[in-house]
């Protein structure tokens, strides 16, 4: 009898001190993973079928947030200190579900089946022809109007010793927006504790497909999103690119980047040369073509470097990925109303998208992206954030 008085006196002793650890944030596991992680899961809205959805705040032991929505895989918001150490915001977004759902520029989501274009929607696999949907011109882009950008994840949030992470997974059936195979992808965001937004990317399929998804954000380095980007200085690891045509559809060539305006192997502000008359440029209005990156060996590598001199913040893009498509927000033109009702003009941001080349299941002499049963789609991108 007192030996059990005894022991419900010692369990009542260490669920106080317990409970005053966890308060003053000093228990064993959350000293492991940093005392000032966390991850925050809150309801950001509805879909007109009712399902809920989520968005999921995550913060670093150094500070840095990030919220990423499930619908679409979507990052949401990217919060950064400047040289000054003020937090702001760099990404375009929205401040509702329904600006997503309404979204037709691919803002801050997880693109796909196939990032970039398809020329005429068309591809062969296996002797076999497919159509996927028209949504650019003539052509197919980023997966198609209802592609993993316009889908609902299911998420799982991760407390781990690098950092929190957020696991998403969406199963695409077969045939959707025409693409062949059961394919099963799982997207991990996961935000570092030495300032870097890690992307893991992997994917299989129950019938031979094409999978080549990428990541869409809109970054304004500035902390403003109503200012544009013509002064942020671009280094890109690459001496070639994939030109286009007046589609933007590349042609299977490879184009020497020297004395042309496509050069930003050394720091080279945006706006130097971006409305020089050059064919390329007035093919894209300005830059959305596809970088050859360099020792495209399939190890992850500096491939840019993004840098804003006015706030100091300096982004450095590693990925696995052969290519890196810069996009500098030629077709944003004041017509959309983002956050804070914020219409993003011409040019205040632009997109880093690491993937395959564009067009590649028609071009044999670029690099395969097809899938097949048993084996595994793999990718690893990295945004990591410093101040110069």
């Amino acid at each position: 009898m007192i030996i059990n008085m005894q022991r419900s006196q010692l369990q009542k002793r260490y669920a106080i001190i317990f409970m005053i650890a966890m308060l003053l944030g000093i228990s064993g596991t959350s000293s492991a993973k940093g005392k000032n992680q966390m991850i925050e899961k809150s309801l950001f809205g509805k879909l007109s079928d009712g399902r809920e959805v989520f968005l999921y705040s995550l913060k670093n032991d150094s500070g840095m947030q990030v919220s990423i929505i499930n619908y679409g895989a979507i990052v949401r918001n990217l919060f950064v200190k400047d040289k000054n150490g003020v937090v702001a915001d760099v990404v375009l977004g929205y401040d509702s579900l329904q600006g997503y759902v309404d979204d037709k520029s691919f803002f801050g989501a997880i693109v796909g089946r196939y990032g970039n274009r398809i020329g005429k929607g068309k591809f062969r696999l296996d002797g076999k022809e497919y159509q996927l949907p028209i949504n650019n011109g003539e052509n197919h882009l980023h997966g198609g109007p209802g592609g993993f950008f316009k889908v609902l994840w299911s998420a799982e949030p991760i407390e781990g010793d690098n950092g929190p992470s957020l696991k998403l997974t969406y199963v695409s059936p077969d045939g959707e927006e025409g693409y062949p195979g059961k394919v099963t992808i799982v997207v991990t965001y996961t935000l570092t504790n030495d300032n870097a937004l890690e992307i893991q990317y992997e994917g299989t399929t129950d019938k031979p497909t094409i999978l080549n998804p990428t990541h869409h954000g809109y970054f304004n380095l500035s902390g403003s999103l109503t200012k544009d980007i013509l002064g942020h200085v671009l280094t890109i690891e690459s001496d070639s690119t994939t030109p286009v045509d007046k589609e933007l559809i590349t042609t299977g060539a490879f184009a020497d980047v020297a004395h042309t305006p496509m050069d930003f192997r050394s720091p080279t502000p945006i706006g130097l040369h971006i409305n020089d008359q050059d064919e390329q440029l007035k093919f894209g209005t300005g830059y959305d073509h596809n970088w050859v990156l360099r020792n495209r060996n399939g190890n992850v590598r500096k491939a840019v470097e993004l840098y804003e001199p006015v706030s100091g913040r300096l982004m450095t893009v590693l990925t696995d990925q052969p290519g890196m498509q810069f996009y500098s927000g030629n077709f944003l033109d004041g017509t959309i109303k983002g956050k804070n009702g914020i219409a993003y003009q011409l040019r205040t941001a632009l997109c880093l998208e690491a993937q395959a080349y564009p067009d590649s299941p028609n071009k044999p002499n670029f690099p395969s992206v097809v899938l097949r049963p048993g084996g595994i789609y793999r990718q690893t991108t990295i945004y990591k954030f410093s101040i110069k």
